[in-house]
C-alpha cells in the first residue's frame, strides 16, 4: 500500500482531520507556527500540504519541495502561497471557495432584514433606557424587488433565500444568459435598469479595476428614492464618500455594510455616524459551520487527489509533467489574454465561445488552453476566483456553449489561436499567435490583420480608413497627457474600414473614449488592459 505523507501547518477543524485520518494511505502530521525557513527544512518528505492564512509558502519552501504534490488551502484566499514557483514545479494548489457561500448569503439576508426593521439602532435605544417605538418604522420585504448585481455561487443562494421571502428579484450579470437566469425564478436585467427599479440592492461581484467604485455617485442618481444597499462583498465597489452623500441627500434610506475600503474601518469614518446605516467587521463567512466546511472540503479534495488523481477547484495549472508545462505555457498565457481582450471588448454575456488552436498548436492537449480562454473571457465579470479547472464547469452553467475547433493549415504563423464570442447582437474574434519559443503576439480583431504585443494598455478604435485619424487620435491623448507607447494599424481596404491599436503608457478613462468617439471617422472606441 502506497503511503502519503501529509503535514498540516494551520490550525485545521477535528472533521478535516477525521477524513485525512480514516485513510491508512496517510500519515498525518500537525505542525503550527512554522517559519518559511523551518517549514523549508522539513518539507521534502511530504506528498501534500495543507494550510490556512498564517502559513507563507514561498518560492525557498516551494524550491525545497522536492516530493509535494498538492497544496490545499482551506479557505479561498492563497496570497500566501507563490503561485508562480508552485506551478512550475507542476505542484498543484487547490482552495475551498465554496464552504462560505451558504454562510456569506445569509449575512446578506441577515444585514438586509436589520436594514429595512433599524434593529441595530433599536436595540442601541432600548439598552439606553428609550421605549421610541414610532422612531423606528421600517419596511417589510414580501413584495419588494431586489436587485442583485452578480448572481454566482452567492448571489444565487441571496436569490433563492429572497424568493422564499416572496421578493420579486432581479439580477444584473453580464455572463449570465436570461434563460439560466429564468430558470432560478430570476428576472435578468441591465444593470441601469436594476438601479431603476430596485428597493434593495445587494451586491456580489469580486472588486476589479471595472467593477472599484462602481456603486458611486453616478450610480446613485439613477436610483428611486428610499432604496437600501447591501454588500457583503468587497470594499471599494461602494463609494463611500458618494454613499454618504446619498445617506445625507436621503436618497438611500439606509445601507448595511460588512466590507469597506479601509479594514479594520476607522472609528471617526463618518459611515458611523449615521443610525440607518448596519456595519459589521467583515463576518460574511465567519460562522462555525462555515470553518469546519472549508477544512472538511480541503481535507477531501486533498484526498482524492492523492488516491485518485482527481482535480478540484484548482487555482493554478492542472497536475503537468515539466516538460508538458514548458511546451505549454506559452500557448496558456495567449489564450488567457485572447480572453481578457475579448472580455473588454464584448457588450452583452456570451452564448457561444469557439477556441480554435492552429498549426502546430493543433497537436496540444486542447483542454488547459480552452480553460485558460474562459478563464480569461469569464474572470472579468466573476466573484469567486475562477482557474482552468472550474472555468470551463463555469461556462457550462451560465448556460454558454463551448466548442474548440483544430487547424493543421498552413498560415503566416507556425502556432495560432482564435477566440471567437457569440453574444445575442453578434460575434467578436479576437487571434494570436506564439512566435519562437516564448514571444506572444496579437494578430487580428474581427478580421482586421495586424502584428502587436499584448501587454500593457490599448485603445482598441475601428474607424474610416480616411486621412487625419492618428492625428486626431494623437491630438485628444495629448491633451490629456497620455503618452502612446505604440501604435498598430490594420484595415480591410484602402478607403474602407480600419482598426486601430493604440498603446498607452498608462489607463485611458471613459471620458476621454467619449471624447475620441467625437471623432467623425471613429465608430467604436474601448480601452483594455492586457
Amino acid at each position: 500500500m502506497a503511503k502519503f505523507r501529509i503535514l498540516l501547518s494551520d490550525q485545521l477543524a477535528e472533521q478535516g482531520l477525521q477524513i485525512l485520518r480514516a485513510h491508512p494511505e496517510f500519515d498525518v502530521d500537525v505542525k503550527l507556527g512554522l517559519a518559511p525557513s523551518a517549514l523549508a527544512s522539513i518539507i521534502a518528505g511530504y506528498d501534500a500540504l495543507i494550510i490556512r492564512s498564517a502559513t507563507k509558502v514561498t518560492r525557498e519552501v516551494i524550491d525545497a519541495a522536492s516530493n509535494l504534490r498538492v497544496i490545499g488551502r482551506a479557505g479561498v484566499g492563497v496570497d500566501n502561497v507563490d503561485l508562480e514557483a508552485a506551478t512550475r514545479r507542476g505542484i498543484v494548489v487547490m482552495n475551498s471557495p465554496l464552504g462560505n457561500t451558504v454562510t456569506t448569503a445569509e449575512h446578506t439576508i441577515a444585514m438586509m432584514m436589520a436594514v429595512a426593521r433599524h434593529i441595530p439602532a433599536a436595540d442601541r435605544a432600548l439598552r439606553e433606557g428609550r421605549w421610541d417605538r414610532s422612531r423606528f418604522i421600517g419596511v417589510e420585504l414580501c413584495n419588494k424587488v431586489l436587485g442583485i448585481i452578480g448572481l454566482g455561487n452567492i448571489g444565487r443562494v441571496v436569490a433563492d433565500r429572497a424568493l422564499g421571502l416572496k421578493m420579486h428579484v432581479i439580477a444584473s450579470d453580464p455572463i449570465l444568459t436570461s434563460e439560466a437566469a429564468s430558470k432560478l425564478g430570476v428576472e435578468l436585467v441591465s444593470l441601469d435598469e436594476l438601479l431603476a427599479r430596485a428597493d434593495f440592492i445587494t451586491i456580489h461581484t469580486p472588486l476589479t479595476p471595472e467593477t472599484r467604485g462602481m456603486i458611486g455617485q453616478a450610480a446613485f442618481q439613477k436610483m428611486k428614492p428610499g432604496v437600501r444597499l447591501i454588500n457583503c462583498a468587497r470594499g471599494g465597489i461602494v463609494d463611500e464618500q458618494a454613499l454618504v452623500d446619498a445617506l445625507r441627500s436621503g436618497k438611500v434610506a439606509g445601507a448595511a455594510l460588512d466590507v469597506f475600503s479601509q479594514e479594520p474601518l476607522p472609528p471617526d469614518h463618518p459611515l458611523l455616524s449615521f443610525p440607518n446605516v448596519v456595519v459589521t467587521p467583515h463576518l460574511g463567512a465567519a460562522t462555525d459551520e462555515a470553518q469546519t466546511q472549508v477544512a472538511i472540503d480541503i481535507a477531501q479534495q486533498v484526498a482524492d487527489f492523492l488516491l485518485h488523481g482527481i482535480v478540484r477547484h484548482a487555482v493554478n495549472l492542472p497536475a503537468l509533467s515539466p516538460r508538458e508545462l514548458e511546451a505549454m505555457r506559452p500557448h496558456l498565457q495567449l489564450a488567457e489574454k485572447l480572453g481578457h481582450l475579448a472580455a473588454q471588448l464584448i457588450k452583452e454575456a456570451p452564448e457561444e465561445v469557439t477556441i480554435g488552436l492552429g498549426g502546430d498548436a493543433a497537436n496540444l492537449n486542447p483542454e488547459p488552453i480552452v480553460a485558460a480562454a474562459l478563464k480569461g473571457l469569464l474572470s472579468h465579470f466573476m466573484e469567486q476566483t475562477l482557474n482552468y479547472v472550474n472555468a470551463p464547469f463555469i461556462a457550462r452553467e451560465r448556460g454558454i456553449r463551448v466548442v474548440e475547433t483544430r487547424s493543421r493549415e498552413v498560415t503566416d504563423y507556425v502556432n495560432n489561436l482564435t477566440l471567437e464570442v457569440r453574444t445575442a447582437s453578434g460575434v467578436l474574434k479576437v487571434a494570436g499567435a506564439v512566435v519562437g519559443k516564448r514571444g506572444l503576439r496579437l494578430i487580428g480583431i474581427d478580421g482586421f490583420r495586424f502584428e502587436a504585443v499584448p501587454e500593457g494598455n490599448f485603445l482598441v478604435l475601428h474607424n474610416r480608413d480616411v486621412p487625419g485619424v492618428v492625428g486626431a487620435v494623437g491630438t485628444i491623448l495629448g491633451s490629456e497627457g497620455i503618452n502612446i507607447a505604440g501604435l498598430d494599424l490594420g484595415r480591410d481596404r484602402v478607403g474602407g474600414m480600419a482598426i486601430s491599436l493604440v498603446a498607452v503608457d498608462e489607463p485611458v478613462s471613459s471620458s476621454v473614449i467619449e471624447r475620441l468617439k467625437t471623432i467623425p471617422a471613429i465608430t467604436s472606441a474601448a480601452a483594455v488592459s492586457l
